[in-house]
């Protein structure tokens, strides 16, 4: 907006209102005098440029943003702590009873049990905040000394942790303040506030599923996958308690009645023959393959919440694989033993399953 008020540009201007009588030469006493205050001029320009771009919120970033957002009520989601299972073994092979508060560390992390699930297991939780809580497996080392204990292991992520909420997604669900309002438990206030809750990462809403005051609620987790029956359950004491269902003592109003379920995950087994090139072998490209199939159900899953259904397409497979390095071409492509695309049901998503390569 101000790109033009340079120190040149305003020195001509202040210049220019100085009769050519007097030396106006660089040097001079006159260009001399008005030098500094055009110079002070040029940056007052400058920093107010960029206390406009501070001030809206397409062009706004961190704390200005994050003031912005606020004005409409969106608040800025900060990292949460990823909740995951342990397994405790004593010498005998048996479950161990560990005490609750005890720390134990995995990877760079270090978790904490915060309660007993059964017999030799227990939730815990990481106490670094973000995705990077979701990311060991294997086996836990104890912080504090459990007497008796011969073994433990960090399993499933129960709830995972989420990073601090991006830039671009809190101007994402600013816009959509505008774009839909969000009231009294219309669809668009379930979407938004459901999916604000942690572990949660899309949400598809069907209202009067199974009669008047109804509402059946479908979620991914925040890793674009499967929830656990333990973020399905935590879910659904945050919507609508079980046992307190319609009372209002949740997100949901009075008088609705919740049923919050996981998206079903379809296993999709993969076979087809690559051609590679000279030097490259299935075994040194197997992992970079199955990751870009994954890769494709993970774009599928984004969409998941805003289409009607998901079409797992044999075209779009044999795409991302021949984009590997070192793949030059791939024949008889199927999908669960097929070669036509497979059409999900409104509540699924695809999960890889066995992928494989005739020619191996």
């Amino acid at each position: 907006m101000y790109e033009n008020m340079t120190f040149e540009n305003i020195m001509d201007r202040c210049l220019s209102r100085v009769s050519d009588s007097v030396d106006k030469r660089e040097g001079s006493v006159i260009y001399d005098a008005i030098a500094p205050a055009a110079a002070e001029l040029a940056i007052m320009y400058i920093e107010l440029g960029t206390i406009m771009d501070r001030a809206f919120p397409d062009t706004a970033a961190d704390v200005d943003l994050t003031k912005k957002a606020q004005e409409r009520g969106v608040f800025r989601q900060p990292a949460t702590f990823a909740v995951r299972k342990g397994y405790f073994e004593n010498a005998q092979g048996g479950g161990f009873e560990v005490p609750i508060g005890t720390r134990f560390s995995g990877g760079d992390i270090n978790y904490t049990v915060t309660e007993r699930i059964a017999a030799g297991q227990f939730k815990l939780t990481a106490e670094t905040a973000g995705t990077v809580g979701n990311v060991y497996f294997g086996t836990l080392f104890p912080i504090d000394f459990v007497d008796g204990l011969a073994y433990a292991t960090l399993a499933d992520v129960l709830i995972p942790g989420e990073d601090e909420e991006t830039d671009d997604d809190l101007r994402q669900r600013y816009y959509e303040t505008l774009d839909s309002q969000a009231f009294g438990g219309n669809i668009a206030d379930y979407k938004k506030k459901v999916e604000l809750l942690q572990g949660v990462g899309a949400v598809k809403v069907i209202p009067v599923w199974n009669g008047g005051g109804t509402v059946k609620i479908i979620l991914l987790d925040s890793e674009w996958g499967v929830p656990s029956s333990e973020l399905v359950e935590s879910v659904q004491a945050d919507v609508d308690p079980v046992g307190h269902q319609g009372e209002g003592l949740g997100i949901a109003p009075i008088g609705h009645v919740v049923t919050v379920s996981g998206v079903t995950g379809v296993t999709i087994d993969v076979s087809f023959t690559l051609t590679f090139a000279s030097g490259v072998t299935w075994e040194s490209v197997q992992t970079e393959v199955q990751a870009a199939i994954q890769n494709y159900f993970e774009d599928l899953a984004k969409v998941w919440a805003d289409s009607e259904s998901l079409i797992v397409r044999v075209s779009q497979i044999e795409t991302k694989i021949l984009n590997v390095e070192g793949v030059i071409d791939i024949t008889g492509t199927t999908i669960n033993g097929g070669t036509a695309n497979i059409s999900l049901d409104a509540d699924s998503i695809p999960v890889l399953g066995v992928v494989t390569n005739g020619a191996s």
